[in-house]
């Protein structure tokens, strides 16, 4: 094995390969290094998705319409509702808002409009002790208190923006509540009512006395939502107005359809908070600049010095030694016959077509220069079958030394 020639420069051969079969490069990567390197990737996904489904499950809360006292949302009004019951204060929630008053209570109806005629006519013969209306139109208010009207412009309804704003007037909860933020639509006192916290000579919110106490109309009820407690004095305002008497009713309206659509179960995106999703976004952007940075183009290839310079006869050897290891007679053999013919072709004129001599026309140019050998023998010596066995190998290298000897020196 150890007088075998070495390969053309060029080319390179594989060192532990089974014949023939080449090896696979070590930067290949094989199928079980990317299960390796990708099975934690998969374990903290899958985590994700597990979690993900479990959260998801077990939240079953109820997204509430805007000012219902059972919404913890920014929009909702529980946190008023707390703050009477900590007074003291009978809070009942209600659909029937035609229910006979307790004789010293307070009636909250969010959405007037929403009541028939029917029912407008049995809340003001119903005589609550004070009665507060949020955002009514004309229908509600000459039906519960006549001679307040909606304010208009341009033949349009009033509306001011919410900001905060003096009381001006002498309505006991708005002298004690001080600034408030009011606003939404304006209304227009009428001769027996009172308005405060003027806005363009209208009012966000009317007192008017009725026959068994007084009717309280606010034209937005931002300021009774549990985000705006906190702001001036709307605090105190809104628990002036709805906590002077001990039972409060407050009247939940009847949406219809449109219910179905609000009160709906929260997904897995509504318990995410808002600025994680700027967050997500962000993520994305980083990761994707830093697969360009990763994916970008390497330069071009330089050359290096070999740390150790070892002897050809060295490479010859060690490369023999890991074909007879691997039992590679085949490449080993196809090796010195390639080697032999590139050798060969020069010395006989025969030119290299795609790096190899044609095999016709070098099989008869030896034939032409040995008169003792044919054809058919220089093809099967050069191009033959593969040896069995090493003793075949050794007599195939003596032959093709041969061979190389006499077409030299014929």
């Amino acid at each position: 094995m150890t007088s075998t020639a070495p390969a053309t420069p060029g080319t390179q051969e594989p060192m532990a390969a089974g014949p023939g079969t080449p090896a696979p490069s070590s930067l290949a990567p094989t199928g079980r290094g990317l299960w390796r390197r990708a099975r934690w990737y998969l374990a903290a996904v899958a985590f994700v998705l597990l979690g993900a489904v479990v959260v998801a499950g077990l939240s079953q809360d109820r997204r509430y319409p805007p000012l219902d006292p059972r919404s913890y949302d920014q929009d909702g009004a529980h946190a008023v509702v707390a703050l009477l019951e900590q007074r003291g204060v009978n809070a009942t929630l209600t659909t029937d808002a035609t229910a006979r008053p307790t004789g010293a209570d307070t009636l909250v109806l969010p959405e007037p409009d929403l009541l028939s005629a029917d029912e407008l006519r049995a809340v003001a013969a119903a005589r609550h002790t004070r009665l507060v209306l949020i955002a009514p139109g004309p229908a509600a208010l000459s039906a519960l208190v006549p001679g307040v009207r909606p304010a208009e412009e341009r033949s349009t309804p009033a509306y001011a923006t919410v900001r905060s704003t003096e009381p001006q007037c002498s309505l006991p909860e708005a002298t004690r509540a001080g600034s408030a933020h009011l606003g939404g639509l304006l209304y227009t006192s009428g001769s027996r009512g009172e308005g405060c916290y003027p806005r363009s000579h209208a009012y966000p919110l009317v007192s008017a006395p009725t026959g068994s106490g007084d009717v309280i109309v606010l034209g937005s009820g931002e300021l009774l939502q549990n985000q705006e407690l906190a702001n001036d004095g709307d605090a105190s305002l809104a628990l002036g107005l709805l906590g002077s008497q001990p039972h409060l009713t407050w009247h939940l309206p009847d949406y219809g359809s449109p219910v179905a659509e609000t009160t709906r179960t929260r997904t897995l995106s509504d318990l995410i908070p808002a600025g994680w999703h700027w967050a997500t976004v962000q993520l994305a952007v980083a990761a994707a600049l830093a697969a360009l940075w990763r994916a970008r183009r390497l330069g071009p290839v330089i050359s290096e010095n070999l740390p150790v310079v070892v002897r050809a006869a060295e490479t010859t050897e060690g490369r023999a030694r890991l074909y007879r290891r691997a039992k590679a007679r085949g490449r080993a053999a196809q090796a010195l016959r390639r080697a032999a013919a590139h050798r060969l072709a020069p010395a006989l004129g025969v030119p290299l077509n795609a790096g190899a001599p044609a095999p016709d026309a070098l099989c008869a140019a030896v034939a032409d220069r040995l008169a003792a050998r044919t054809a058919g023998d220089v093809r099967a010596l050069l191009y033959g079958p593969d040896p069995t066995d090493d003793a075949a190998l050794l007599r195939l290298a003596d032959d093709l030394d041969a061979l190389e000897r006499q077409v030299r020196k014929p």
